[in-house]
């Protein structure tokens, strides 16, 4: 890989995705191959959010590549409960580990985590930003039960805002030729203006629908989300949004045969339990499909490790960023990064958030 740490599935060529998804098939066909490649070598989990899956699998990977782990999955039973930084964190760690999944309720925090770490670093979830490995996840799946990752109709339906999976699966696919999107939510919830201008660049078509069955004879797949209500600052503003769309069985019967129902999980009551029946449904072995993701993941990563020296400087700006959830308001050591974006606005490089000059 030609980047040392994977923030977003950006970071990848398409030619670099396609053999990640092609090795993880490989794995899956002939495991005992792949039991001893990562013997000797460490994963460290830094979960400062609460994790089932993604933490489990990415476990799983490196242990059924015959490896270690090392790490928390509660911060309170950490020196981050004494105040300590992401930046000493992340070094000290950098220095025990070969390779670290890092995941996080502020957006920007892998990234500012990969400044200083002296060894790769994988975006795990942060904040309501991305979720590279569960789109990683994604697109394995829908390789293998589809056949293709070009021209599909795909519709994301209910927390879109939010939604770091649905931000990572967006633009990764819009990479790929003759796909569109359907985005189902309230208005409340549509995606940032950032993805669509993502898709408006890469010429991707879209429409934004408020109706789940108005939508459903179109599909090739349906990426279904949950409300997250961690996300909210305000219940009554959760209770609003949840429940407005639920995937039931007199939904589905309006939807083609061979579409696809993927969901990244947990779900909560956007998908009825008798869905889980209909040979369509592949939320659960797209779980599966996601540990041999990331075992392939965790192998190329691996593959040429490069260790860059620490203190670093970086060039900064004066400007703060305007995301109260993007890490760099709670670390304030954090150089500034942006980039402009036109006129008097800028990017800013960990969170992806718009600010004014």
């Amino acid at each position: 890989m030609k980047s040392k740490h994977l923030i977003d599935l950006e970071n990848l060529s398409i030619e670099e995705l396609m053999e990640i998804i092609r090795l993880a098939n490989d794995i899956m066909k002939k495991p005992e191959d792949y039991a001893e490649v990562c013997r000797g070598k460490i994963l460290a989990t830094l979960f400062y959010e609460p994790s089932t899956r993604t933490q489990m699998s990415f476990k799983t990977a490196m242990l059924r590549l015959g490896g270690s782990i090392i790490g928390f999955d509660n911060p309170q039973n950490s020196s981050v409960s004494k105040g300590e930084s992401l930046k000493d964190t992340i070094t000290v760690v950098g220095g025990y580990a070969d390779i670290i999944a890092i995941r996080h309720s502020l957006e920007g925090t892998a990234q500012a985590a990969s400044l200083y770490s002296a060894a790769p670093v994988i975006n795990a979830g942060d904040g309501g930003h991305l979720h590279p490995t569960q789109t990683l996840t994604d697109v394995v799946t829908l390789y293998n039960e589809k056949g293709t990752l070009d021209n599909m109709c795909i519709g994301l339906c209910g927390d879109l805002k939010n939604g770091r999976t649905v931000h990572s699966l967006i633009k990764t696919l819009s990479h790929f030729k003759g796909n569109s999107f359907v985005l189902i939510s309230t208005p409340e919830l549509t995606v940032p203006q950032y993805i669509k201008d993502i898709m408006n660049s890469s010429g991707c078509k879209y429409r934004e629908a408020s109706s789940l069955a108005e939508a459903m004879p179109m599909l090739d797949m349906l990426y279904m989300t949950r409300i997250q209500r961690e996300r909210f600052k305000d219940q009554e503003e959760y209770e609003k949004q949840k429940g407005v769309f639920v995937l039931d069985r007199e939904k589905l019967s309006l939807a083609k045969r061979d579409m696809k129902i993927l969901h990244p999980l947990p779900r909560v009551d956007e998908i009825t339990e008798d869905v889980d029946y209909d040979d369509r449904s592949k939320y659960f072995i797209q779980t599966v499909y996601g540990m041999y993701a990331r075992m392939a993941l965790i192998m190329k990563m691996l593959e040429k490790p490069e260790s860059e020296p620490y203190p670093r400087r970086f060039d900064t700006h004066n400007v703060r960023c305007s995301n109260p959830n993007c890490i760099t308001t709670t670390e304030p050591y954090l150089p500034k990064l942006f980039k402009p974006v036109g006129g008097d606005m800028l990017l800013c490089k960990y969170c992806e958030g718009r600010t004014l000059i």
